[in-house]
């Protein structure tokens, strides 16, 4: 057996669950359902065994996400208790975010000493940012007028679980929220442009001091950067097990007949946010000529991680070091990632546009097309800063839906489906801020496209 043999393996197997299954749907379930799970498991072995073969962190990590949804699909009871693996995962992470960005920071800044081009990075991220997450919210009220999705949904009368609470802030709170009060306090929380902001002032101080005062923190920065990304690498081989149990959780806990009614909003965010990557974003990166079918694989590994978790704070270590070996330079790296999941949550805006049209679809009001484009507009704006947070959106939402005087009850159907709807969003915003590097990088004339076309997964 090779790689070769296992990957025809696995095709042939996967064809045969395929074609069961579909025999099995349009005969009312005339099959057994044992005889279905063997099958399924069958299919499972065959991925896990080219997954041997393939030695790739990704083929791994996609694998467990496929026996995740199995577990959560035969054994939801016991896939609950799997949740304390995915935390222990998405706590490590979260141990590498701070250092990770002070360090890369201060030596991007320090190490050059070109303070203008941190602040022409930080205009050119800004105007890109707005530009693209304005495509992303057309595109979310275009599909869901276009759907219609709303419109006759129904709660099933089994589900119940409780709405988060809401906080109301300001923009004045939204502007404090930038600025760090307390670093160690920002760190501990896991609060990202705090730590930018911190790191991007504290890199412009060191590179005004003299070379000798200079040379022994900058040494320290860069021997932090280097070991934070060796951290980096030992963490991701627990990926696949963060991962997979994320993905049993998540399908054990969702009911099928509340899945069942939400479909058509399912397949809108869904569809959109195919549309807007294949639109905006794969067109962005044609226009700057930045390889696309490398770049997939560049993003492959973060975004699975991401689309797993429901939180792009998990994908940000190895996002950030894969868009390096893709050809982007660490400066820029550090800066626009990082401050991309402030400003440039392209899913979470399209999602934030679609359930908003959604929920005043559900309560039979009509909402003009300026009243729409308003709402979407001030959800852009208070949606800043949520990347790193499991289903925040949904807190976001809720606050804008009554601040706008719609109905709340609208808001306990997306609930249900959540999950699934922020592994998208999760995922687009990854996808496209691992291009806004690209793209800055290019503009700076900058980007490593010999690099970037060498670029192959570990």
């Amino acid at each position: 057996m090779n790689k070769r043999k296992s990957a025809l393996l696995l095709f042939a197997t996967l064809t045969i669950v395929s074609i069961i299954h579909f025999i099995d749907i349009y005969n009312f379930n005339s099959i057994s359902p044992i005889f279905l799970r063997i099958i399924r498991w069958v299919f499972i072995a065959s991925l896990i065994l080219f997954a041997i073969y393939k030695k790739s962190l990704t083929t791994w990590i996609l694998a467990s996400m496929v026996i995740g949804v199995e577990v959560g699909l035969d054994l939801p009871l016991f896939a609950q208790n799997l949740r304390v693996i995915s935390q222990i995962f998405l706590r490590m992470v979260k141990t590498i975010i701070a250092p990770i960005l002070f360090s890369t920071l201060v030596v991007g800044i320090a190490g050059h000493s070109d303070l203008k081009q941190v602040g022409r990075m930080g205009w050119k991220s800004i105007l890109y940012f707005e530009v693209v997450t304005t495509f992303a919210l057309i595109i979310g009220l275009v599909a869901i007028n276009l759907t219609q999705a709303g419109v006759g949904i129904h709660i099933p009368a089994t589900f119940h679980q409780e709405l988060p609470k809401t906080i109301t802030q300001t923009w004045q709170d939204l502007i404090l929220d930038v600025f760090p009060e307390n670093i160690i306090k920002s760190m501990y929380n896991g609060d990202v442009l705090p730590i930018v902001v911190f790191s991007v002032i504290f890199g412009i101080g060191l590179a005004t001091v003299n070379k000798e005062k200079r040379k022994p923190m900058l040494q320290f920065s860069e021997s932090l950067a280097a070991t934070m990304f060796k951290f980096t690498n030992i963490i991701m081989h627990f990926a696949p097990f963060g991962v997979g149990a994320a993905i049993a959780v998540t399908v054990g806990h969702l009911a099928l007949d509340i899945l069942t009614s939400l479909l058509k909003l399912l397949l809108t965010l869904y569809a959109s946010l195919i549309v807007f990557v294949g639109l905006v974003l794969f067109s962005i990166a044609y226009f700057m000529k930045i390889p696309v079918r490398q770049f997939i694989r560049a993003v492959s590994e973060p975004v699975s991680i991401a689309f797993a978790t429901t939180s792009s704070e998990s994908a940000l270590p190895i996002a950030m070091e894969n868009m390096e070996k893709f050809g982007v330079p660490q400066k820029i790296v550090s800066f626009v990632i990082p401050t991309g999941y402030t400003f440039n949550l392209d899913g979470t805006t399209l999602y934030l546009s679609l359930a908003s049209v959604f929920v005043a679809q559900a309560a039979g009001i009509h909402m003009p097309i300026l009243t729409q484009i308003v709402m979407g507009l001030t959800l852009m704006l208070t949606s800043k800063g949520v990347a790193g947070v499991p289903r925040a959106s949904l807190i976001i939402l809720l606050g804008t839906v009554s601040s706008f005087g719609l109905p709340v009850w609208p808001v306990m159907a997306i609930l249900g489906i959540d999950e699934l709807m922020d592994m998208a969003r999760t995922s687009v915003n990854v996808i496209g801020n691992t291009l806004a590097s690209c793209v800055i990088a290019s503009w700076e004339g900058e980007f490593d496209r010999e690099k970037a076309l060498a670029f192959i997964p570990e």
